[in-house]
């Protein structure tokens, strides 16, 4: 969550410092990630000034260039060329000194350097709007009024705003805190709490508005603009008004039906007529641009203004487009076909809340607008909404559909029925101020059962014996008192207060404890005296050991060990058959729309961390991760462990030394041998594999047991992670490989004193035999002597046939006790030719 410091400071006056009001929330369970500044243009407009232009003459060299004497506020004029057709004597203008960076509207960054343009100095530079950013135009300079004084710099007089955003890391039990309004009565109670200045200033309530009246409650005071000179820079606050014209009071309502009252809580609502759809005034805008929200329209953006300030999302009907002028929230038939706003058509469920006219679905309730309903630059009539939804039907439809807007991050949550109201008018004032009209409708307000604020009560002895210190009691009620309790009853035994609405996690004593811990501060809790630490760290099992041992062979072999989620997106696994479908873990309640399967393969991590480093120019990659992967079946669910590995990218690292070959199969081959013979298997049957994301591939069995699948990573798949270079990958079983791990006693052998002896085998096969057929022929004819075989060439020709090829073995043998002589060795390989041309069809290449 994104919190505006200077739209904070709206709503609580404390003379705090960023740092200081970042600790102070991190203190209260408001984490602050960091803080970042911002500025309201590009850059702040850093060293660019208000200057006169003293004398224009044409330059020598250039026709459309003009050599300008130019007075920048220190008494020395800088000579500058220019090439605007509209630069004259005595115009005030906007000049970049040398060094100062511009931030065009378009295009890169550029730092201004002192220059010779066609043989002539120029030490600056006269800007045209787009220049700077501050528009599109660059029909020629920026000429200001005679008025502008010379020397200002150009953020004061355009009125630049420079803000501190804190990134706030919200726990999900906070709904309360998810709001400008929401933090700053957070910060307003932790600062009395402690004895530090702080003055609470929120716009008014709906219970005390009067007909008539221009302003009720405490409001925030109106500030002047930071130093604006033109229309540029109006002001940067919003109207403190939260009251209704005197009309609405007089007017029917909007007709309204709530036919689900168990998922819509409460349904406020208003008609506005005669509004002027357009721009935002400068404030709404900078308002939201500090924190991240694009400004669409002045009617638009007020709704989430007050999303930003309240915490209660809006939404606003095009009213011309409500069938005969009715609303209806409702659930509607299964499989209903309705289009959203983003022009896709989406199925509903049966239980999916859908808010409509008497005809037709408008929008889905608190999730997402439907596209023939919303508010254009053609409305002028519309029914404003504001609602309190049930938190779990918003969350199932969300998921269900996998939209994550805004509105539905705060209804699924929970969300105050009581604020609704308050949300409505306080957007009314508003939309009058920035686009006009008037009110059309007296308020729609539907609130089936009403919710009180809810009865809690505190035993000072639990106080005393969760938190471990006698806190006095006026510091507890004050506590209570500052986080908007009433206080109903306190007794020598216990106090019992009312919570509002507003704090849906707070309903026994244990909570309300935990409220007065955070805001006395956990810092001043002491330890005690006598505390001893007996935290020893754990020995690794078997299991663990066995991992790291192979995480060191990977290491050695320049692979990384990485950590992935286990929960993963099923949109990954689009392609898969009904029946792996059905092996696929779901949850039932996810809380991201995305993240909503537990991961059948270790792939799908691997694949995003691919992606990531890839996007970072990290190109050569070895990856490797131990990690369980869910299915089901009909008896229950199965987490058997996997070792995935992941290459992709060039072999070896860029070097002058070494050509440029990029990781192929056979690389993957290479390092999925290598762990298999570290685990002891050194005998495997192989055959074409059947995992359903590798494009080609093979899987290897033993004992009939598949213990490993890998191959290269299906095109479809690498398009999901926009990945342009292939992936290599293996899957293998670690449940059956890491106990033969453990079994399995690796043995020192000192080197012999016998040299080994070599002899080269040329072999004619056909096509389909693989390499694996003739080294395991080898192995099984080799006895005891043959140590070593391998490939070192293969050759295909239109001399062999096309059906043909031709493997270049070469094999070493060895004895530790003698010196073998040829005798010995032309007995194997005699033995060994013979099974080549009987088994494998081969001929001798002699």
């Amino acid at each position: 969550m994104k919190i505006s410091l200077n739209w904070l400071r709206q709503y609580i006056n404390t003379d705090l410092d960023a740092g200081e009001i970042a600790a102070t929330l991190t203190s209260i369970g408001l984490e602050v990630e960091g803080i970042s500044p911002y500025t309201s243009h590009p850059g702040g407009l850093e060293g660019l000034v208000i200057a006169e232009v003293l004398e224009v003459l044409k330059h020598p060299d250039a026709d459309k260039l003009s050599l300008c004497k130019v007075e920048v506020g220190t008494g020395t004029a800088l000579p500058i060329v220019c090439g605007a057709p509209n630069v004259g004597a005595g115009q005030k203008v906007v000049v970049a000194l040398v060094g100062s960076t511009l931030y065009p509207s378009q295009g890169e960054p550029f730092t201004i350097k002192k220059a010779k343009i066609r043989g002539e100095v120029s030490e600056g530079m006269i800007c045209a709007e787009d220049e700077i950013g501050l528009g599109q135009d660059h029909s020629g300079i920026i000429v200001l009024p005679p008025e502008a004084q010379t020397g200002t710099p150009a953020a004061e007089y355009f009125g630049v705003e420079r803000d501190q955003i804190l990134e706030i890391g919200l726990t999900p039990n906070r709904s309360d805190a998810f709001s400008h309004l929401g933090v700053a009565r957070d910060l307003y109670a932790a600062l009395c709490a402690r004895g530090k200045k702080a003055e609470l200033c929120l716009p008014g309530s709906a219970a005390a508005v009067k007909p008539g009246s221009n302003a009720v409650g405490s409001q925030a005071p109106e500030q002047p603009s930071p130093g604006a000179q033109d229309s540029a820079s109006a002001s940067t606050q919003p109207s403190p008004a939260t009251t209704l014209p005197a009309q609405a009071g007089t007017l029917p309502p909007f007709p309204v039906t709530v036919h689900e009252p168990e998922a819509c809580l409460r349904y406020s609502g208003i008609a506005l007529s005669g509004l002027s759809v357009g721009p935002s005034p400068e404030w709404l805008k900078r308002r939201l641009a500090s924190i991240g929200v694009r400004s669409i329209n002045n009617v638009v953006d007020v709704t989430n203004f007050i999303l930003h300030e309240y915490g209660q999302p809006l939404h606003a009907f095009d009213a011309d487009r409500i069938k005969e002028k009715q609303i209806h929230v409702r659930f509607l038939p299964a499989k209903t076909r309705f289009v959203s706003l983003d022009g896709a058509e989406r199925e509903l469920g049966e239980k999916d809340l859908m808010i409509c006219d008497a005809e037709k679905p408008l929008c889905m309730a608190g999730i997402y607008g439907g596209l023939n309903s919303g508010v254009t630059e053609s409305s002028k009539n519309i029914f404003l909404e504001s609602a309190c939804f049930e938190a779990r039907h918003i969350r199932r439809s969300s998921t269900a559909h996998g939209l994550r807007t805004d509105a539905a991050a705060r209804f699924e949550k929970g969300c105050d029925p009581n604020m609704t109201l308050d949300a409505l008018i306080r957007a009314v004032a508003l939309l009058l101020e920035c686009a006009g009209g008037q009110v059309a409708s007296g308020i729609s307000d539907v609130y089936p059962i009403v919710q009180e604020p809810r009865e809690v009560s505190l035993r000072w002895t639990a106080l005393q014996r969760l938190i471990g210190i006698d806190i006095p009691q006026k510091d507890v009620s004050d506590i209570l008192t500052f986080l908007g309790m009433g206080m109903k009853t306190q007794t020598r035994d216990a106090i019992t207060v009312w919570v509002p609405t507003s704090k849906t996690d707070v309903t026994r004593e244990a909570d309300l404890i935990e409220e007065v811990l955070r805001i006395y501060g956990m810092d001043r809790v002491p330890l005690p005296q006598n505390l001893r630490s007996s935290i020893v760290p754990p020995m690794a099992d078997a299991k663990e050991q066995g991992r790291f041992r192979m995480g060191s062979l990977l290491n050695g072999a320049g692979f990384s060990e990485i950590f992935s989620n286990p929960v993963t997106r099923s949109r990954y696994l689009k392609n898969l058959d009904d029946a792996a479908q059905k092996r696929v873990v779901r949850l039932a309640n996810s809380l991201n729309a995305e993240l909503d399967i537990m991961r059948p393969d270790l792939l799908f991590g691997g694949m995003e961390a691919v992606a990531r480093n890839l996007n970072r120019r990290r190109e050569r990659l070895r990856l490797f991760e131990f990690g369980r992967v869910f299915e089901q079946h009909q008896g229950g669910f199965e987490e058997p462990e996997q070792l995935g590995l992941w290459l992709c990218g060039p072999q070896n690292a860029e070097s002058w030394r070494n050509p440029a070959a990029a990781a192929n199969f056979f690389d993957l081959k290479e390092n999925v041998e290598r762990v298999l013979l570290r685990c002891g298997l050194e005998q495997w049957d192989s055959r074409s594999s059947e995992h359903p994301f590798l494009e080609y591939g093979q899987d290897y069995l033993h004992a009939d047991q598949k213990i490993v699948s890998f191959g290269r990573v299906s095109e479809g798949l690498s398009a999901l992670f926009d990945l342009k270079l292939p992936v290599f990958y293996a899957a293998l079983n670690w449940d059956i490989l890491g106990v033969r791990l453990r079994q399995h006693q690796t043995r020192y052998r000192p080197l012999s004193r016998f040299p080994l002896l070599r002899r080269d085998l040329a072999l004619v096969l056909d096509k389909g035999i693989a390499y694996r057929d003739v080294e395991s022929l080898a192995r099984q004819n080799g006895g005891k002597l043959l140590r070593e075989v391998f490939l070192f060439d293969v050759y295909q020709g239109s001399n062999l046939g096309e059906d043909k090829k031709s493997y270049g073995i070469g094999l070493n043998f060895g004895d530790d006790q003698a010196t073998l002589t040829d005798g010995q060795i032309e007995k194997v390989m005699q033995k060994l030719i013979r099974a080549c041309e009987t088994e494998l069809n081969a001929t001798i290449r002699r």
